[in-house]
């Protein structure tokens, strides 16, 4: 049943504000090896995470980036829709677009996101999948605009899986978050579709290496 209008508006903020309290039963424990939070302070970056550990994003992000506005890339989709409000409201900007939807207008809005200064988010395996398969999108950019890529992930001490295609993490109240931080990737001007290739499998190898649940 599709709801809209005032109905709609009235359950995703009942919704959101469920979110935020169960947000604060969480307990955080960010790992850090590699100094990225400082290394954030000074330059904008390309964050990129897992689609199945976007949940509790804010979470993390919210006393660990505070002062440096973060845009999320989400779906031109309906579904999207969803994600665009909840990100939004937890204080982070949206851009719209995806490989099949509006693709080249999200490309130029992220370049110009980096280019004032702004941080940008991607799920590199979203919006479809293959889970756990870094697509072309992200070296693209970082290629393009220069910016480093930070690979996040999260894990926790309990949770539910969804019966979705990428098996979504929904941590249960209470849960000790562990965020982990990677060390941030260049990539550098690429010519040849050998050198994408190979860029491609480092940035998906170094964010498996951070995974210890799939």
């Amino acid at each position: 049943m599709k709801v809209d209008g005032w109905p709609a508006r009235v359950l995703i903020t009942l919704g959101f504000g469920i979110y935020r309290l169960w947000a604060r039963t969480i307990r955080l424990r960010v790992e850090d090896p590699h100094n990225v939070i400082r290394f954030v302070r000074n330059q904008p970056v390309i964050f990129a995470i897992w689609h199945n550990r976007l949940l509790m994003l804010p979470r993390v992000f919210d006393p660990s980036f505070p002062t440096r506005q973060s845009y999320g890339l989400i779906s031109a989709s309906r579904d999207g829709d969803f994600i665009a409000n909840w990100i939004e409201r937890s204080g982070y900007g949206t851009i719209r677009g995806s490989s099949s939807r509006k693709g080249v207008i999200a490309l130029r809005q992220l370049m110009d996101t980096l280019a004032a200064n702004g941080n940008v988010l991607f799920t590199p395996d979203g919006p479809r999948g293959p889970v756990y398969e870094v697509s072309q999108g992200v070296i693209f950019l970082a290629q393009k605009s220069g910016a480093p890529i930070v690979p996040i992930h999260m894990e926790y001490s309990s949770c539910w899986r969804m019966k979705s295609w990428d098996r979504f993490v929904v941590p249960k109240p209470f849960a000790t978050l562990r965020a982990i931080f990677g060390e941030p990737i260049r990539i550098a001007p690429l010519s040849e579709p050998e050198q994408f290739e190979t860029e491609r499998l480092r940035l998906q190898g170094a964010m498996m290496s951070l995974v210890e649940q799939p």
